[in-house]
């Protein structure tokens, strides 16, 4: 009886030390148009984004993201597919289906094809804010990307509330309007009356849901993208009288090329000093919103027993501008346009700082290696896993992303950040010293000492567009550009 109990030990201990580990689930969330320079986990301590700062401080925070193309659509195409934009979309409000085609797979489609349930919750692939959150509807989604998908329907800048147009309304007399402009809501009503409200809600519902599952839960908050909605509460730590505005240069304009000047400034947009600090304001409140929303979900993961087994990834498709050089929004290579907060959070890796250049497209292959998940070769992608064990990891000597079309590109590296107008630069170029200049004040392009780096960096975009342009997708792009 003895040997035979030892023998019965013996056999369950192997059985349980030759079981394979139970895989992790992933779960994705991303805002829409948070700069790093809104985080306080980053550089800007007036807004205040508590639960993204815990999150990042339990997790690896990159310091040096950046996105392939600071605009909603081809940015979410880009990271979603693995590749540059070049191969994902013709630089349109599209998921890249139609240009990489049925046989190759989407981040969230890889791990739908290996078992995972994959669930969507609002905007992955592009959705138009407000008018897609208005009416409920699945925009440019990539239905083949997830086993479900819902949608989180919001009145954005219709919710009853003190509403107050602060762009092309230099008198303060016209009404409020929907659309890509900053429209101010300070709401009636709580949380959920709101699209991220909602989405919170509903990621937490599948969370408990698919505890007993392995899953891939891609959660999107619309804030703070425009209109600048959020419950009246969300305002009150950011009256717009205290807040300071970024440090302005007397001609900042003047050593740039024309199209480096953004499409929406505080001259074409015609807002005053008062409405600046009002827009800002409101960009923190609306910050501040999503933030609540992303502790809801972090919460019920944790309520749950999830978090030892669930990798977190939080991102944004693009930054923003705040006022810097009196440029507004997105579009702008310039650093508060391109750079994004990233932060990944692996059961049993410590926490750390990674100052290493990344992009987005490399979230893709990272957690598919983590999950054991096999990707295809030809992704652009690179990933990060190593910087998970040693955040002093180089996995990219520079980063790189293009806007206007695909037709200026940015190289950064950690000296310089390199943009240029046109293939052949003849729209210009931008040259800024990122080490004594970070504000990226006085453009150096021009200056005869410079030279040999603005040559060296024509030299190394030529390679890097020869690489961008080289994957698996049969497309011939010497004709188009980018």
């Amino acid at each position: 009886m003895k040997y035979l109990l030892i023998i019965f030990v013996f056999i369950l201990l192997n059985t349980a030390c030759n079981q394979p580990p139970k895989k992790f689930n992933v779960l994705f969330i991303i805002a829409d148009d948070l700069t790093s320079t809104g985080v306080s986990s980053y550089e800007n301590k007036a807004c205040k984004t508590p639960n993204i700062d815990k999150l990042a401080s339990e997790g690896v925070r990159y310091t040096r993201a950046y996105c392939q193309y600071p605009v909603c659509g081809p940015s979410r195409a880009s990271f979603m597919s693995g590749y540059y934009p070049s191969a994902t979309t013709t630089f349109g409000y599209v998921s890249g289906r139609e240009n990489i085609g049925p046989d190759r797979k989407t981040w969230s489609q890889l791990f739908k094809d290996n078992g995972y349930h994959t669930t969507r919750v609002s905007k992955i692939f592009h959705m138009g804010v407000p008018i897609d959150i208005e009416t409920g509807s699945n925009g440019k989604d990539d239905e083949a990307s997830w086993t479900e998908r819902y949608n989180s329907q919001g009145p954005e800048w219709k919710a009853p509330g003190e509403g107050e147009l602060v762009q092309g309304n230099p008198d303060g007399t016209l009404p409020i309007r929907g659309g890509n402009v900053m429209t101010i809501v300070k709401a009636d009503g709580d949380d959920l009356v709101h699209s991220d409200g909602k989405t919170a809600q509903k990621a937490s519902e599948l969370i408990r849901q698919l505890k007993d599952s392995t899953f891939f839960l891609a959660i999107g908050f619309v804030r703070p993208h425009v209109p600048f909605v959020a419950p009246k509460p969300y305002f009150e730590p950011y009256p717009y009288e205290e807040v300071i505005m970024p440090e302005k240069v007397e001609g900042d304009w003047d050593d740039i090329p024309k199209r480096g000047i953004n499409y929406v400034t505080s001259v074409n947009g015609k807002m005053n000093l008062t409405q600046e600090k009002k827009a800002v304001a409101a960009y923190y409140a609306s910050v501040s919103y999503m933030d609540a929303q992303l502790g809801k979900v972090l919460k019920t993961l944790k309520e749950e027993g999830l978090e030892d087994n669930t990798i977190i990834i939080f991102t944004s498709d693009h930054g923003y501008h705040l006022g810097e050089h009196s440029f507004w929004m997105k579009v702008s290579l310039h650093e508060e346009s391109a750079r994004v907060p990233l932060i990944i959070k692996v059961p049993g890796k410590k926490p750390a700082v990674c100052n290493s250049f990344v992009e987005l497209i490399d979230m893709y292959p990272t957690v598919a290696e983590l999950t054991g998940l096999q990707y295809s070769e030809y992704l652009q992608g690179k990933s990060l896993v190593k910087t998970l064990d040693d955040p002093e990891y180089k996995v990219r000597d520079m980063a790189f992303s293009v806007t206007q079309g695909g037709r200026t590109f940015l190289l950064r590296d950690e000296k310089w950040a390199y943009i240029q107008y046109d293939e052949d630069a003849a729209s210009g170029i931008e040259l800024f010293d990122m080490v004594n200049d970070p504000k990226q004040f006085t453009n150096l392009a021009e200056n005869p000492e410079y030279a040999s780096v603005v040559a060296s960096f024509k030299d190394k975009l030529k390679a890097k567009l020869v690489e961008v342009r080289t994957n698996d997708l049969g497309i011939d792009y010497s004709q188009k550009p980018m």
